[in-house]
């Protein structure tokens, strides 16, 4: 077999070299020379800057059709398509001045179009600017975006929420391969670092099409790092300080590339004290502590353009049970405790085929969990494998027509070590083939595709220790034995489909429709449990017979631009057959309530709405306002459980410069009103609203040979003391965090 792989990759190699080039020069509607412009090429991971005459180059490119974006601030993003390169291809453009904001190239949908021709509506958010709003984690800052939140454990945890769906129903990317760590728990987070990530896109809504299960309730997908340009090496160093938790987040990375080789390394170390809440009280062991290294190496040339990058992610962190205690700045977690380490190694892969291509992304994800309760020696102790794989072969363009085939699928093991099982040992195996094709004529775009997928589960059978004593509870009518488990060998099949379409009304409005189903197969904790759920306070009983989640979701959104504002509504209607949740019943086991996993049809719906107002001439001026609302109910009339309450969100910003010693700077006011939420199931309790208010500051500091960019923000301006709908230590009646005192500074060396 390997003999016949390498034969392919040989006589693809002969069919495809080329030495082919690609120059230019960018100039503006004068037709002055713009020197600065960023030239850049996804696929290739090749980027450069235009020079003072505005001219630009590439070398050895291979044969195909690419895609370059030209960006440059204050002028409009253009996304242009060059077909079958030629050995010497010229290439100028001619740049429009624009005040709007950026146009970016979305990644996480198959045809990598500009949000402006994107058939989805697709949130993209540069890592840059989600600290500059002065957020502690990655996740505090994406709950800044629309339509997105989070269920929060003290600081330290964090699980995305898109629109009403968490846990397995939000599916993450990271490095182009599917994240898997253990997310099936809420007190289980993100696991991923800011540092060495470019941006993130969120698609909200199902993704099935595009990435199978779990993708039901939307994606979130991050960019890493881009590569240093051609023949230039770079290197920073960054830092943060925190005042609530004392916190401290440094970073240092480097970077080089020569017209094939390319190599990052980043570094990062993170640390926190237990956080202060609004009455000055610290919460107990909300501390935590994160080591994170991310390295890379890339190689192009005529014939193919390979990645190669890895992730090591380890998280210390405390399990707050004691609620308010002892007070102390000790950044060292107490017992109960959680240790995570990560490893993600990802191999990103594009091979030229004249004018069609192959993607080919392998990923190996291994996630250790572990839970110490009294001791070093951990009472649960989970290893999980993931070896993912996904190949898209882009078939020659037919006319208008593009299309893209492919296969997809994963091979993942659960070996448990420690006294305790929260999930049995498993192996899980999915695949799915999928096609999907983009129509494009004048202002219209239609986008179709159509998925199978199979998922076959197999878990061992387990039986935990006895106890010598065993209490007899009569709550309940029959025994439970925390721990045990049966063998259990499932398969879930589905098809799923989606359909959208995008049209200019007028020049300034952009009208989006789209119609997708998705799915979600039962995660091994809703087939299995059996016992306590660690920081629930409840007895959760799985359910072997559980069928698959199916949705089907209509999304409209709606985008008005000129030169003075912008305007964007988003409408989501989402039903959901078989939606699969934890409900009390009147039994108990030593005092916890018994929970069982049930299934019921459901139904959420809501959006959100937007304004941006930016007068010209006055383009300095920023004025931002956005509502989001989301409502989940079963086929009943009961409400779902962890729906995030109405939140209306305003900024105020202006940008500014002040001689030659401060640039691009800004001053931001920002006042977040998130309103009650009665709208609560049966074992929840209503929240009560409350509004934050946050400032920013910060810029580019030039001194001649220092160069630095800081930030200062203070969240939570005037230490409210509030508790978060989705708080997990809301029944505790422990509050979120209070002021929060943010510097960040970072050195280009």
């Amino acid at each position: 077999m390997k003999k016949y792989i390498i034969a392919l990759f040989l006589g693809i190699s002969a069919l495809v070299q080329a030495q082919n080039s690609l120059s230019g020069k960018l100039t503006d509607v004068q037709n002055k020379a713009l020197p600065g412009v960023s030239v850049y090429m996804p696929e290739l991971h090749k980027g450069t800057t235009t020079d003072a005459q505005g001219d630009y180059s590439f070398k050895n490119l291979p044969n195909g059709n690419f895609r370059i974006a030209f960006t440059y601030v204050g002028y409009k993003t253009i996304n242009q398509l060059v077909e079958k390169l030629s050995k010497n291809t010229i290439l100028n453009i001619q740049m429009e001045e624009s005040i709007l904001e950026i146009d970016e190239v979305i990644v996480s949908t198959p045809f990598n179009k500009m949000q402006s021709q994107n058939v989805m509506k697709v949130e993209h958010e540069s890592i840059k600017a989600l600290q500059q709003k002065g957020t502690s984690t990655l996740i505090e800052g994406l709950a800044t975006i629309p339509g997105v939140s989070q269920i929060s454990t003290g600081t330290s945890i964090g699980k995305p929420v898109i629109r009403g769906l968490s846990g397995n129903r939000v599916l993450v990317y990271s490095q182009g391969v599917r994240l898997e760590n253990q997310q099936f728990g809420e007190e289980h987070g993100l696991g991923l670092n800011d540092a060495g990530v470019e941006s993130v896109e969120v698609i909200k809504g199902p993704a099935s099409l595009l990435y199978g299960s779990d993708a039901m309730g939307g994606v979130l997908y991050f960019n890493p790092e881009k590569f240093a340009d051609a023949n230039t090496f770079k290197a920073n160093f960054n830092q943060k300080y925190f005042s609530n938790t004392l916190g401290s987040n440094a970073s240092v990375g480097l970077k080089t590339s020569t017209d094939n080789w390319k190599f990052l390394a980043r570094g990062s170390y993170n640390t926190h004290s237990d956080y202060k809440m609004g009455n000055g009280d610290r919460v107990t062991n909300t501390r935590y502590n994160e080591k994170d290294f991310k390295t890379g190496i890339g190689y192009s040339n005529t014939a193919f353009s390979t990645v190669l990058r890895y992730n090591y992610n380890k998280l210390d962190l405390g399990i707050p049970e004691e609620g308010i205690a002892e007070q102390t700045y000790s950044k060292s977690p107490e017992f109960p405790r959680q240790g995570v380490s990560n490893h993600l190694l990802s191999l990103n892969n594009v091979i030229y085929l004249g004018n069609s291509k192959l993607d080919v992304d392998l990923g190996y994800i291994s996630n250790n969990r572990k839970e110490f309760e009294e001791s070093n020696d951990p009472s649960l102790d989970m290893m999980l494998n993931t070896l993912n794989y996904n190949a898209k072969y882009h078939l020659p363009k037919l006319g208008k027509i593009e299309t893209i085939v492919g296969i997809q699928g994963m091979h993942q093991t659960n070996k448990n070590s420690g006294e305790e099982y929260l999930i049995p040992d498993a192996t899980t195996n999915d695949f799915g083939v999928f096609g999907t094709a983009n129509y494009e004529w004048k202002s219209n775009v239609l986008q179709a595709g159509l998925r199978f997928d199979n998922r076959n589960l197999k878990s061992l059978a387990h039986e935990a220790e006895e106890h010598e004593e065993e209490e007899e509870h009569e709550d309940h009518d029959h025994e439970h034995h925390g721990g045990d488990f049966e063998a259990l060998n499932r398969s879930f099949n589905s098809v799923n489909a989606s359909l959208g379409y995008k049209t200019n009304l007028l020049q300034t409005l952009v009208l989006r429709a789209n119609v997708a189903s998705g799915f979600r197969a039962p995660n091994l904790a809703e087939l299995t449990s059996n016992g306590v759920h660690h920081g629930t306070n409840r007895y959760e009983i799985g359910n072997a017979n559980l069928k698959n989640e199916q949705n089907l979701q209509t999304d409209l959104n709606l985008e008005y631009k000129n030169a003075h504002f912008e305007f964007f509504v988003n409408g989501f209607y989402n039903h959901i057959n078989n939606y699969i949740y934890a409900a009390p019943t009147d039994e108990f086991v030593e005092d916890n309530v018994v929970f069982d996993y049930v299934q019921d049809n459901a139904k959420l719906y809501g959006g959100e709405v937007g304004l941006h107002i930016h007068p010209h001439p006055l383009d300095w001026l920023h004025f931002e306002t956005s509502f989001e609302t989301v409502t989940g109910k079963k086929d009943n009339g009961d409400y779902l459980p962890l729906i995030p309450a109405n939140n209306w969100n305003n900024t105020l910003r202006t940008e500014f410069n002040i001689k030659k010693w401060l640039k691009e700077g800004f001053a931001s006011l920002n006042v977040s009103s998130t309103f009650n939420q009665n709208n609560v199931s049966g074992f929840e309790t209503s929240s009560d609203d409350y509004t934050l208010v946050n400032v920013g500051l910060g810029g580019t500091v030039d001194l001649g040979k220092l160069v630095f960019d800081v930030n200062l923000n203070a969240n939570n301006l005037f230490d409210k003391q509030y508790i978060s709908h989705l708080s997990r230590l809301k029944t505790d009646g422990i509050s979120n965090i209070g002021r929060n005192i943010v510097l960040g500074l970072n050195f280009n060396l």
